[in-house]
């Protein structure tokens, strides 16, 4: 059998700045200076490398561009799939979401686009205030609306939910790894027995279309909290809304995103299974940092942990029953 050829290698500041001066045409612009080296063109940094498994190369391109590289032609099918979908959410979300000025291919095969900066910083540069949690409210309430049947046929994909049984149990044997390095205390678990984990099951018709990547350099947030874009829609599926509650959980703290959680209308099921997603998946990936197997920061996800981790009311208050979560419990009085 033909071998599939082989990956192209990382692009070069020169194969971005010549790539960037065709497309931009006007050559150097207020927002884009000539290059640190002196050459012409606009200055181009990068953000940091493709992530394993299929993220993208990403550059700076000036102030007012961002360029982003497919490394592969799985990432390149979820690049194109993105340029629709963000088409799609525009009109239904509160925040920006960054806006295209070309595309194409870069190597063959492989997709290239070039947006405008959505201007602010990240939730991990500014914390999320009171008005920015509603941003985040809207956000997941625009999720929710946007058609699912008009998602399908963009190409976004349907996910399963995760059993939260399984991955409870994986939590349970990791606590007590990071309780023995000091990392940890397993007795946190004691608050989510296993029939917790079962009445947390996903409720049949809950699927809406999901960011799958709210994580806190996604979230564009502004000096004053208020929460302004969301970047990075590759990774958008349909399925369980949990996950995104999860991920905000994990970005701006378990009561920020419960509160934001309970604005756009959750009850406390799909809010107490966000909440221990969260929870469950921080300890895992700490654990794998500790054991080589991650090369995320360490000082980042022990504060990603110490996020997730953060007591809300609604759990101690709320008693789950096995029917469906009418109003369950006042979920305003999640304050840590």
């Amino acid at each position: 059998m033909p071998k599939s050829p082989a990956p192209p290698s990382a692009p070069t500041a020169d194969t971005v700045r010549r790539l960037v001066a065709s497309l931009l045409k006007e050559g150097q612009g207020p927002g884009d200076p000539a290059g640190a080296d002196g050459r012409p063109g606009p200055d181009v940094r990068p953000v940091g490398e493709a992530a394993a498994g299929g993220g993208h190369f990403t550059w700076w391109v000036g102030t007012r561009h961002v360029l982003r590289l497919a490394p592969d032609r799985a990432a390149a099918v979820r690049l194109r799939r993105e340029l629709r979908l963000r088409d799609l959410v525009r009109a239904q979300l509160p925040v920006a979401v960054p806006a295209g000025v070309a595309h194409g291919e870069w190597a063959p095969g492989l997709t290239y686009t070039l947006d405008t900066v959505v201007p602010g910083g990240t939730a991990e540069e500014h914390d999320v205030s009171a008005v920015g949690e509603a941003d985040l409210a809207g956000l997941l309430t625009g999720l929710r609306e946007v058609p699912a049947r008009q998602a399908e046929t963009l190409g976004v994909p349907q996910v399963a939910p995760r059993s939260l049984e399984a991955l409870r149990r994986m939590a349970v044997q990791t606590a007590g790894r990071l309780g023995d390095a000091d990392e940890f205390d397993p007795a946190g678990l004691q608050q989510f027995p296993p029939r917790a984990a079962v009445q947390l099951a996903v409720q049949p018709g809950s699927a809406v279309l999901v960011h799958h990547g709210l994580t806190g350099d996604h979230l564009v947030v502004r000096a004053d909290g208020r929460v302004r874009g969301v970047l990075d829609w590759t990774d958008a599926v349909l399925g369980d809304p949990a996950e995104d509650i999860a991920g905000l959980a994990v970005a701006v703290g378990s009561p920020a995103a419960v509160r934001a959680a309970t604005l756009a209308g959750y009850g406390a099921r799909p809010c107490l299974r966000g909440l221990w997603l969260a929870r469950c998946d921080t300890l895992l990936r700490l654990a794998a940092a500790l054991d080589g197997k991650d090369e995320g920061p360490l000082p980042a996800l022990r504060l990603q942990l110490g996020r997730a981790w953060e007591a809300i009311l609604l759990e101690r208050v709320t008693e789950l029953r096995s029917d469906s979560d009418h109003d369950a419990a006042d979920t305003d009085a999640d304050q840590p």
